[in-house]
Order: structure tokens, then sequence, then C-alpha cells
């Protein structure tokens, strides 16, 4: 991007601060054309699996003007993520891997997963790839209509599709599946899981999709206790990450336990234990104790809690295990 900003508590999340999504002029075709072929546009590019383009030789988003994409890629439909730094901005998504190749080359770039790229983008790259992402994953899943069948057209810019069945015609929107991650927490010691086919060592959060008909605080206690059999009696908001893969929004906790006893139940996981700050801090400096990536909100509600309960800063202990 043009400038960079201060990154936010999670990866992904943020973009609000430089993107106006101007939902209100998504039906306006005869200003969404006109910005399309602004010289101030820009298109993001993503191929069929969701894979973005990237420069060759450094971390940034290889962003087509409209001439570019005049120049490839005029006959794709470009889907419009919002205006930033005054500038509009577009999605194209490649399926044909003949085109994805060649336009590799001329480009000069390279391709890249979301997750992958997440931690070497800058904020407002990373969020955007996440949102085109998301959206695009939504387009290529929802074709037909859940009602009658029938094909769906993409309208409002990319952003509804409408059953082509004139006797049916409902609209349909992006989803997006709510999913609850929480850091559980009984005197001076956090509940921690893993499952089987981790790397060693590592233990992460707890979590789990919202059900029908349940709160966000309902679902926290539900999967402790479906997960660990532990008793949550408080849960308090955390922060929030969108997670497009493919689509998910993980809403993060914290939450206090009645007991430490623990009793799995699902078998989702492998093993539960309760760790102190001491402990953690201890397995990952001699690398018996792995934290999750700093890409999931989980590893920022593990560094939140450890910062409260013992002034130990995850980063540090990160980056002093780290071998150079």
């Amino acid at each position: 991007m043009d400038r960079a900003i201060q990154p936010p508590l999670n990866t992904f999340a943020g973009l609000s601060l430089v993107l106006d999504r101007v939902a209100e002029s998504r039906d306006e075709s005869v200003w969404i054309v006109e910005q399309a072929r602004s010289p101030q546009a820009r298109y993001l590019l993503l191929d069929g699996a969701g894979e973005a383009f990237l420069h060759r030789d450094r971390d940034a988003l290889r962003w087509l003007d409209a001439n570019e994409r005049e120049q490839w890629l005029d006959d794709l439909r470009a889907s419009l993520l919002g205006m930033a730094y005054e500038r509009p901005h577009f999605l194209l998504v490649v399926d044909d891997t003949g085109r994805i190749g060649e336009l590799e080359h001329a480009l000069d770039a390279r391709r890249m997963s979301l997750r992958g790229a997440g931690l070497q983008l800058a904020a407002d790259e990373a969020g955007l790839f996440a949102y085109a992402k998301g959206l695009s994953h939504w387009q290529r899943e929802t074709r037909f209509c859940a009602h009658c069948g029938a094909p769906l057209l993409l309208v409002a810019a990319g952003h509804r599709a409408q059953c082509t069945n004139p006797d049916c015609a409902r609209l349909h929107f992006p989803r997006t599946d709510a999913a609850v991650i929480m850091l559980v927490e009984h005197d001076g010691a956090c509940l921690l899981g893993r499952q089987a086919g981790w790397p060693p060592g590592r233990y992460s959060t707890l979590a789990g999709f919202v059900e029908p008909g349940e709160a966000l605080e309902d679902a926290v206690r539900r999967e402790v206790a479906e997960e660990a059999g532990v008793i949550v009696d408080t849960v308090r908001y955390h922060s929030s990450q969108p997670w497009p893969m493919p689509a998910s929004l993980m809403v993060g906790f914290i939450a206090t336990a009645a007991s430490r006893q623990i009793r799995m139940r699902d078998h989702e996981l492998e093993d539960a234990r309760w760790f102190t700050p001491e402990q953690i801090a201890d397995g990952i400096a001699d690398g018996s104790f792995l934290p999750s990536t700093r890409l999931s909100v989980s590893y920022q509600l593990l560094a939140y809690w450890l910062r409260q309960q013992a002034g130990l800063e995850l980063d540090a202990l990160v980056a002093d295990a780290t071998p150079g």
C-alpha cells in the first residue's frame, strides 16, 4: 500500500482503519464502472485456490493498475473491495491455470497462501488479502439457489447473488461462520490443549464453532465442557479475528473455570492440562512447549494472559528461544 498502518492486535484485523467498503454504492453500476476504469484503480489478484500474487522480490501484494487489468484480464469480472487511501480497490480471480503461469511471468510475481503471507505482509495488505479471499470463496461456493436450485447471478459489485428464477429471485449474502476461542484460567494457571497431529509440545487455547440458537458465552461454556470437561463460570470478551480459511470469524474470550478437574469428553483433544506462567516460560526456553503461531488469536490470548498474570512478554520468550 502507499503507507503503513500501525499493526492491529490480531492478524487480518483493523482493516476499517484504512478501508471504506462503500456498501451504499455497490448497486451504482455506472459509478462502479467509472471507478474500475479510473487511473487510480488497483486490483488484487487471486488464483482459483485463493492464493494472492505477490512481488517476486519482496513481501508485498503485486497490485494491478487499470491499464494492466485492461491488457491482461479485461474479460474477468471485478468485485469492489472499497476505497483505501482515496483509491478504489477491486478483486480479480483467475481460475485458468495456463493464464496464471503467464501472469506470474508478465507481472514478475509469485503466489502465496493467506496463511503463509499473513505475517509477512503489511497489516493493511494482510487485511485486504483476507477480505478478498473470504469474498472469493463465497462467490465460488455459492453458485445455485438454496431454495429452488436455479443458477445465481452475482450483483452488487460481487457482494450479493440473486436467483435467476423469476418466480424465486431470492438474494443470497456472504456468510461467516462464528467460532469462539478462549483462554480458560483458574487461580494462576490456564487451560491449554493439543490435537494429535500437532508438532510435539504444541498447546493452544480451546476453540469451537457456535451452534444455532447459542450465545457466544454459552458456546464458550459448552465447548470447554465438551473438550475438557471443565466447568466455566465467567466469560469476558477479548478480541476478534477474521479467519477466512475458508469462512470463519474467531471471537476470543478470557474465561474463568469453577475448578481444575479435567475429563475429556468428545476426544477431539489428545491432551489438556493446566499451565502456570512459569511452566510456559520454562517450556518455551527448553523447547518442550510450543505456543500457537503469531498468526492466530490464540497467540494473542496467551500473550495477554502472561502479561497480566506475570508481566511476561510472549514475543520476547519466543524470540529468546529461537536459534540465531
